[in-house]
This record gives structure tokens, C-alpha cells and sequence, in this order.
């Protein structure tokens, strides 16, 4: 019996421009193809970037020459796209919004196809997306576009709305309108937590955190907690403070990759500076080694991430995967640390980091270990210990700053914090 015909679909590529900034210099062209169950991206640089003074490596797996250099992810779990364009990809919780707005449109549309990896990439509002790159579909409308005089990133003013539409779909209450008032206001910032993106009282864009139905203790509270706290030990860290929503605390946090005229500036994560696969293991002494290079003010750089690391062993903050640290560009091919964000103590959790000191200590577990790998970080043992000194003389102050208004923790969650503080 004869074998009956294969018929293989044509791929499908959907082409973007890429630009930078406020001014929106042309970098160059992404396509994005699926093929089958496949999915992976093309870019080639404008010419004219890849002879401009301005020019700099805006992702470090992308080579500086003409042509289409080929992303396909290493594993199921890695993004599609330059590590740097990966880097603005909504959230989990943007992808649970932006999911369940395409399923409740599927169900009245059986002709609407499964969502791809660009469908999220698109679905990111321009206005807030992170960092400096933004994209362009061919009708030349900048991504995620929104009706002409309209904005998707809300004023102040709305906060309670977005938290009561974020309540809605955390119940799985939510209605089309909740979810369609909810797309292009999520983040690449952050995980599975209830969030937007908001233009604070003084207009400067700000992410809003939102408690969530399931918490058992004021998460968002210990946030603005450890971030005001993480100040006073001398850690560059976000802004931020406590605002109430319907008798809810929110936490409000600066947004630091724009300036106070509202630029744009380029941003890349720890993981996209170290091209590391989501499911690998790093040190921060990989990352030492990168910024060697990389950063303007190096050992600047290299003591203060030294700092950061005493100061989330003393607060328990254990959840301090790749994505959780930040570069900002600052010319002429150098980057900087960025300030320091999500930043939460952990009182259920041992205090073991995610990231790895080095690949031959393992997981921070200890302030002697931090004290045995000073070294590497640009540190004597002397400069070593007065930086202990210092973050430990703040982190006793823990209690006087959750009383603070800015914060506001009672007496009760004061207690149920206690042991992250130990």
C-alpha cells in the first residue's frame, strides 16, 4: 500500500524592527518564526547602528556584524529571543493575564490559534517596557499599541482598580473586561505575584506589587522593608514606599530604568550579562568576572554586589535567582550595577541563596564564607569587615524602620518577620 503524502506547512515569520530609546535609533530587524511545534527568532543589525559612535553590544550573544544571526532556545524552558529582548518578556504574571484574556477569547473564537512566545513578547505595553529596546510591527506601530490619544500604563489614580481586576483573576473571577483592562500592564519584573506597572504621584513610572489572596503574612510590607533597610546599610537599592488600596497595602517601587525626563535607559539581567540557560546553575563569582570587563567603575561595582550579599544573608532574602540583578548602561560600552530590587525577607525559609557563591563554596549558607571569598569582590579582610560591620549596625535597626509610616508593619507581623532576622 502506498504511503500517503506528507504535506509540511510553510513557516510562519512575522517580522519587527527593533529601535532604542527616546530617540528611536534603528538597531535592526527580528523575525520571529514558527514552524510546526518549532519557535525561534533571526536579527540582523541596521548598518548604520553597527557603524555608529554610539554603538555597543545591546545583547552579549548578538556579534557586532551584518547579516541574520539565528536565536533557537538551548532547552523547552529558554526564551526565544535574544537574551536582552528575553529580558522584557512579561512575567509569569504577566502570562497569566495575557493567557487567560487569550483563552476567554479562543472560547467564543475556535478560529483563534494557541498563543506563541511573540504573542507575550508583543503584549508588553512600549511605554513601560524594560529597559531601552523597543519593537515595531510593519504598520509602524510601536508594541503592545493602544488606541490613538490612550495610554495602557495607568495614572496613580486607578491602583485600586488594577488591584480589584488583579483580585478578580487571582480568584479566577475575572471577567473579559477585568483581563482587558489588565494586558500591557504587567512586567518583566518580578514572578507570579499580582503586579502592575503605574506612573506614581510625581508622574515617574513605578511598579505596584499587590498582596496576594494566599499570603500568611504582609509580603508587601516586607518588601518596602527590606528595600528602606537595605539603604541605611549602604545598598543602592530601588525606591520605595507602602500606599494603601482599598485598606490593602501596595507596594510602590521606582522604576531605575528611566530618567527623571523619562528616557530610556538599556537594561540587562544577570542572566542575559552571563548568557546562561534558565535552568543552569551560576555563581556570583561568574558574574565577578564578567563585570571585570563590562563595568565602568569595577571594583565600585564588585564591592558594592559584596554588600548585597551580606546583606540578604543577615534578612533572609533567599530568593536571589539571576533575573534578580540588574546592569544599566552608561556609555561608551561600560555598564553599571543597578540598583538593587526585590529584595523580600523570607522568616520560613534556611538561609541558603539560590545563586551560588562560587563553584567551589556552593550556596551562601554563612558570614564566614562571605568573609572567605571577600578576595574576589576587590576586598582586604579589613575593608571586608567594616562593610559587615556597617550592614549588620542597619539590619539591627530592622524593627524601628517596619514601624516607620513608609512601611508600617504592627506589632504581630514584627514578630512573624522575626526569624528572617536572626
Amino acid at each position: 500500500m502506498a504511503n500517503k503524502p506528507v504535506f509540511k506547512s510553510t513557516p510562519q515569520r512575522t517580522p519587527l524592527e527593533v529601535f532604542l530609546g527616546k530617540a528611536e535609533k534603528p538597531l535592526g530587524r527580528l523575525i520571529f518564526v514558527k514552524d510546526g511545534q518549532r519557535e525561534f527568532s533571526q536579527f540582523a543589525y541596521n548598518e548604520a547602528w553597527l557603524t555608529s559612535t554610539q554603538y555597543f553590544d545591546v545583547s552579549p550573544d548578538l556579534s557586532r556584524r551584518t547579516g541574520y544571526q539565528l536565536r533557537k532556545p538551548p532547552t523547552k524552558n529558554d526564551s526565544r529571543f535574544f537574551l536582552a529582548l528575553a529580558d522584557t518578556e512579561p512575567d509569569a504574571w504577566g502570562r497569566r493575564v495575557i493567557a487567560r484574556a487569550h483563552a476567554k477569547a479562543r472560547a467564543k473564537d475556535a478560529a483563534l490559534g494557541p498563543l506563541t512566545e511573540l504573542d507575550y513578547l508583543m503584549a508588553v505595553d512600549d511605554f513601560s517596557r524594560v529597559g531601552a529596546l523597543r519593537l515595531r510591527d510593519d504598520t509602524g506601530q510601536y508594541l503592545r499599541r493602544v488606541a490613538e490619544g490612550a495610554r495602557a500604563t495607568p495614572a496613580f489614580l486607578e491602583l485600586e482598580t488594577i488591584m480589584r481586576a488583579s483580585r478578580a483573576v487571582e480568584l479566577s473571577q475575572e471577567t473579559a473586561e477585568d483581563l482587558a483592562y489588565l494586558q500591557g500592564k504587567g512586567t518583566s519584573l518580578g514572578g507570579m505575584r499580582p503586579k502592575c506597572t503605574i506612573l506614581d504621584t510625581h508622574g515617574a513610572l513605578s511598579l505596584g506589587k499587590f498582596p496576594s489572596v494566599g499570603d500568611q503574612r504582609a509580603v508587601t510590607r516586607g518588601e518596602v522593608l527590606a528595600l528602606r533597610l537595605a539603604r541605611l546599610a549602604g545598598v543602592d537599592s530601588a525606591e520605595a514606599r507602602i500606599v494603601m488600596a482599598q485598606d490593602q497595602p501596595v507596594a510602590l517601587i521606582r522604576r531605575f530604568d528611566r530618567t527623571p525626563e523619562q528616557s530610556r535607559v538599556p537594561f540587562m539581567s544577570g542572566a542575559t550579562v552571563l548568557q546562561a540557560n534558565r535552568d543552569d546553575e551560576h555563581s556570583y563569582t561568574e558574574i565577578i568576572d564578567v563585570m571585570r570587563s563590562w563595568c565602568e567603575d569595577f571594583v565600585s561595582d564588585a564591592r558594592q554586589l559584596w554588600r548585597r550579599l551580606v546583606f540578604n544573608h543577615l534578612i533572609t532574602n533567599v530568593d536571589d535567582h539571576l533575573q534578580n540583578i540588574g546592569f544599566l548602561y552608561v556609555g561608551n560600552q561600560q555598564w553599571r550595577l543597578s540598583p538593587a530590587f526585590d529584595l523580600n525577607p523570607f522568616p520560613d525559609k534556611d538561609p541558603e541563596s539560590k545563586t551560588w557563591l562560587s563553584e567551589d563554596t556552593g550556596p551562601i549558607t554563612s558570614v564566614a564564607q562571605l568573609l572567605g571569598q571577600a578576595f574576589r569582590f576587590e576586598l582586604s579582610p579589613v575593608q571586608a569587615q567594616a562593610i559587615l560591620a556597617e550592614v549588620l549596625a542597619a539590619v539591627k535597626h530592622w524593627k524601628e524602620v517596619a514601624m516607620t509610616p513608609e512601611v508600617g508593619l504592627q506589632a504581630h507581623d514584627i514578630a512573624e518577620f522575626a526569624p528572617a532576622f536572626r
